[in-house]
């Protein structure tokens, strides 16, 4: 019945206008006029990082309220239609009516999504790092799996990767390190951090047993050059060592590939992706800031200190998801309680329902109150 779509149109017109006053349009619409007056500064291109920043951020408001002014667009032509066809009584719009609301509250619930990335660094680049597990062939295969998981996510999102190192093991991966470039990166992956389960018939034993695996995995946002985190020369230790894995001839003749161990919290970070030795140790002084900055966050945050997932041994009753292959299919989050049967889909990187989840459940969380969810 036509009439059965009021209240759902009125309770979607309702939010949407909320959260459009909540935006503060006319602030953000300053906030571009702003940067776009220094565009016309004869001498703006005279720092090319510092115009390409401005250029960006022009980019990243513009993409934050030119969806919500579509989708504010489209709320207002689906209420005219909509009282229209009461006021003809035309049924035949009904369909129509249907389509146009299913569209906007999907755009909306996206939308929503992206209103609860607001951290300092969620639009940042990220470092992602997988680590196998004890567990040996067992487990180096599920880490090579979760590479291939978190690699077809981001090409699915149209995500930059780029592999800084990549430890090789029998069977797969002992570790990787991915750089993951595109809009909100680190805001929708950082939920990813912690311990991996996987259970199945191992592939690797011959007497055909289930097995269990884990493997961890780590997300830090690649910060911008003005967050200043200090590390003195006397707080590390750099290594170098002959590279491994893919990458040529070159890679293994030489000893670019660079580890440096952060020695007050342990923390070591490792990059074999340039021929340069000079270059791996740019790209793992950058990592190394990037985890510190994380890592003095939780310090910071009693919340995030108690989760801290990263420091949790890579084991059974510390996982943060579990993905079950036998005796039945199914993917759950130990924190959200979000679950799928389709196992194929999540390997494939369908990863969104629980990166949703994971975020609505903290702006929950945080603000005391709850989000609607079409899960």
């Amino acid at each position: 019945m036509l009439e059965d779509l009021q209240a759902p149109i009125a309770e979607l017109d309702q939010q949407i206008t909320s959260t459009w006053r909540d935006l503060d349009p006319a602030g953000i619409r300053h906030t571009i006029a702003e940067l776009e007056s220094k565009t016309a500064d004869p001498a703006f291109w005279d720092s090319r990082e510092r115009a390409e920043k401005i250029l960006q951020d022009i980019k990243r408001h513009r993409d934050r309220i030119e969806p919500w002014e579509a989708l504010t667009r489209d709320m207002e032509d689906l209420r005219t239609l909509y009282d229209l066809a009461v006021s003809e009584n035309d049924r035949d719009q009904e369909e129509e009516i249907r389509q146009l609301y299913d569209e906007a509250r999907m755009g909306y619930e996206k939308l929503r999504i992206l209103e609860l990335l607001n951290g300092p660094q969620d639009d940042n680049p990220v470092f992602l790092t997988v680590h196998a597990g004890a567990g040996g062939t067992e487990a180096n295969d599920w880490a090579a799996m979760l590479l291939r998981m978190y690699s077809r996510w981001a090409e699915q999102h149209g995500y930059g990767i780029q592999t800084l190192d990549y430890q090789e093991a029998e069977g797969g991966v002992k570790s990787v390190t991915l750089q993951l470039t595109g809009n909100y990166a680190f805001g929708y992956l950082r939920g990813e951090t912690g311990v991996h389960r996987l259970v199945r018939i191992s592939p690797f034993d011959s007497g055909g047993r289930r097995h269990t695996s884990f493997a961890s995995v780590y997300v830090s946002p690649v910060l911008d050059d003005d967050i200043d985190v200090t590390i003195k020369p006397e707080d590390i230790r750099v290594d170098t060592y002959r590279a491994g894995g893919a990458g040529g001839q070159h890679v293994n003749k030489t000893d670019s590939a660079v580890r440096i161990t952060h020695l007050e919290t342990g923390i070591v970070v490792q990059c074999q992706n340039e021929r340069s030795q000079h270059k791996n140790r740019d790209f793992a002084m950058k990592m190394l800031r990037s985890r510190l900055y994380e890592y003095y966050e939780e310090q910071r945050d009693k919340e995030r200190q108690e989760s801290a997932a990263e420091k949790k041994d890579i084991s059974w009753g510390n996982q943060i998801r579990s993905y079950v292959f036998q005796p039945y299919t199914m993917v759950k989050d130990a924190r959200t309680k979000t679950e799928t049967g389709n196992i194929q889909a999540v390997m494939d990187g369908d990863l969104d329902p629980f990166i949703e989840a994971f975020l609505k459940q903290e702006w929950a969380r945080k603000t005391g109150g709850s989000v609607r969810s079409n899960q």
